[in-house]
């Protein structure tokens, strides 16, 4: 299984367009960009590629990196920075089957497939497979089980991909706090790799109008406002959850530059061999 990472910023990237921080012109000088998010998991054994998340980068993202395009992908729920570039496949693949999952969200109405069959309609050559959450699928020769994460006020899910024949592993949290359910938990347990999304460090806590939550024995808070993890939860999960390398994505361009590039922050086009 080789994972490449596509796409490792939040929903602005970094650099963030028209902003002159620190952190952004460091990631200019440096020439390093984390657009939005997105990974590409290919199985070596049978050359099929599989996408986690349409970044709205996604042209970029496939012509600047050597990846393969995709044939099938995984849609883990529906914010803009993690749905939007589907429209990119329209005149690039015959057929792609997109696979999200059938819950249906107490609050839109709709669950993710559903979502996506409306919004991209006009797409008559992708295919929308629902998936129930807990129950393993085969996409690329690959197992793949979605899991429910936090992320309100819209359903998310984290992913489990596994290789039934070399028993690899990657686990992605999704965008979620650090309060995943123990049911999740269990599912996304000892990959080879885990991508945990880390939005800011713990100190920016104290600039959200509500704050942290989740805080450690330290007082450090784990979860920053009510959507996402900091650097501190994100690294802590990697370790309940006993991976053997746990990379940071989904980053903003929030943390000071002395951090921002430092371990264990993913940059785009980082790639792994499980």
């Amino acid at each position: 299984m080789r994972v490449t990472l596509l796409g490792t910023g939040d929903t602005t990237g970094t650099p963030t367009v028209g902003c002159d921080c620190e952190t952004c012109l460091a990631a200019r000088e440096r020439g390093i960009e984390r657009t939005r998010f997105s990974v590409h998991v290919e199985n070596e054994r049978t050359g099929e590629s599989l996408l986690v998340d349409f970044s709205p980068d996604f042209r970029h993202q496939f012509l600047t990196q050597d990846v393969a395009l995709p044939d099938e992908a995984l849609v883990t729920h529906i914010h803009f920075d993690h749905l939007d570039g589907l429209g990119n496949v329209y005149r690039l693949l015959d057929d792609l089957s997109v696979h999200a999952a059938d819950e249906v969200d107490p609050v839109t109405g709709e669950s993710v497939a559903d979502a996506i069959r409306s919004k991209f309609a006009y797409l008559d050559r992708i295919s929308v497979e629902d998936q129930t959450p807990f129950e393993s699928f085969r996409a690329c020769g690959l197992d793949v089980t979605f899991v429910p994460v936090v992320h309100p006020p819209l359903v998310c899910y984290g992913v489990a991909i596994e290789d039934p024949e070399t028993g690899a592993k990657l686990s992605l949290s999704g965008d979620t706090t650090y309060d995943i359910p123990e049911a999740s938990r269990d599912v996304l347990r000892d990959p080879d790799l885990l991508l945990a999304e880390a939005i800011v460090p713990a100190s920016v806590c104290e600039y959200h109008p509500i704050g942290g939550d989740d805080y450690d024995e330290n007082g450090v808070a784990r979860t920053f406002g009510t959507k996402h993890m900091t650097r501190e939860g994100a690294i802590a999960l990697g370790e309940e959850l006993n991976a053997d390398e746990t990379r940071l994505v989904h980053v903003a361009h929030f943390y000071p530059a002395d951090e921002a590039f430092e371990e264990p922050l993913a940059v785009d086009g980082e790639v792994y061999e499980l």
